[in-house]
C-alpha cells in the first residue's frame, strides 16, 4: 500500500512538471522581448519617413542685406545636409524685411542686422537668437585718393560721403560713432541698405561710406578698407527667429536652431562676421 501510493504521487509530480514546462517557455523574458521587438522596429520605421516629411519643406527667409554673400553659402549648405529642403532667401534692409512681416509676407523665418528691429516685431516673430555679430569699417574709394584714415577724415567737405539712412541698421551705428567722437559730416546721399552704400563708393560715385567690415572684405581691391577701432565702433548683432505665420514652423525652427550650430557658425566667421 505505501509503494502504491508513492507511485501515484510521482506520477502526478511528473504529469504537473509536464505541463508547467511550456507554460514557463511561454512566459519567458527572451520570448517577451523577441516578441515585442518586430512590432518596436516597424514602429520605428513608420515614424521616420513622418519625421523626415515634416522637416522637408519650401523655407523662405528675409534676411538683412549685409547677409546676401554669406547666406548664398549658408543656404546650400544647409539643403545638402538636409535633403528635400529649399532654403529661398529675400534680403533687404532691415527696416524693409520688419515692414514686410508686418504686412503679412509669406515667410518662414526673419534674420535683421540689429536687436532693435528685432525686438519692434514680438508680435509677429517666436524668441529670437543672435547668430552673428560685425562691426563697421571706413570703404575710401579705390587707391583712396583723399588718404582717409581714421574717421575724422571724414568731416572734410571735399570728400564725397555716403552713408546708410538713419532709419537703417548700419545707418544708425554709422550715426551713433559719428555723434560720440562728435564729427559733424554732410552725406552726399542716405542709402536704403549697406548695398547700395558700398555700390556708390565700389561705382566711384562717392569716396567713402561707412559700411559693414565683411561687407567691404567682400568687394576686394574695389575699395580700400580703413578700420575703426574699438573704442570708436559700433557692435552689430544679428538676431534670427521663426515667424508666427510660418506655415513650416517645425522645419523654420530647424534652420534657426542650424545657424546657432557648428557648420553654420564657420560659414559665418569665414566669410569675417564675429561670434555671437
Amino acid at each position: 500500500m505505501y509503494v502504491s501510493l508513492n507511485r501515484r504521487r510521482a506520477t502526478a509530480a511528473a504529469f504537473t512538471a509536464a505541463l508547467l514546462i511550456p507554460l514557463s517557455a511561454c512566459g519567458d523574458g527572451k520570448t517577451d522581448r523577441a516578441a515585442a521587438s518586430p512590432s518596436a522596429a516597424n514602429s520605428a520605421s513608420a515614424s521616420s519617413p513622418a519625421q523626415a516629411k515634416a522637416k522637408a519643406a519650401n523655407l523662405t527667409v528675409l534676411a538683412a542685406s549685409s547677409l546676401t554673400d554669406v547666406f548664398k553659402t549658408a543656404g546650400a549648405a544647409y539643403e545638402k545636409a538636409h535633403p528635400g529642403t529649399k532654403v529661398t532667401f529675400s534680403f533687404a534692409g532691415s527696416q524693409e524685411l520688419a515692414a514686410q512681416v508686418k504686412q503679412g509676407a509669406p515667410a518662414d523665418a526673419l534674420v535683421t542686422a540689429d536687436t532693435k528691429t528685432m525686438d519692434g516685431l514680438k508680435a509677429e516673430t517666436n524668441a529670437a537668437t543672435v547668430i552673428a555679430k560685425n562691426r563697421l569699417v571706413i570703404a575710401a574709394g579705390k587707391a583712396n585718393p583723399f588718404k582717409i584714415d581714421e574717421l575724422k577724415d571724414l568731416a572734410d567737405s571735399k570728400i564725397k560721403l555716403v552713408l546708410a539712412a538713419p532709419e537703417v541698421p548700419v545707418g544708425r551705428y554709422s550715426k551713433q560713432i559719428l555723434d560720440a567722437q562728435k564729427i559733424e559730416v554732410k552725406p552726399v546721399s542716405q542709402e536704403p541698405n549697406v548695398r547700395a552704400v558700398l555700390s556708390k563708393v565700389e561705382l566711384g560715385e562717392a569716396d567713402a561710406g561707412l559700411v559693414y567690415k565683411t561687407d567691404s572684405a567682400k568687394s576686394g581691391d574695389k575699395v580700400v578698407t580703413v578700420d575703426i577701432p574699438d573704442d570708436q565702433n559700433a557692435v552689430a548683432s544679428y538676431p534670427a527667429a521663426t515667424l508666427k505665420q510660418s506655415k513650416n514652423a517645425e522645419a523654420a525652427a530647424a534652420f534657426v536652431a542650424w545657424l546657432n550650430g557648428p557648420e553654420a557658425q564657420k560659414v559665418l566667421q569665414d566669410a569675417g562676421f564675429q561670434k555671437a
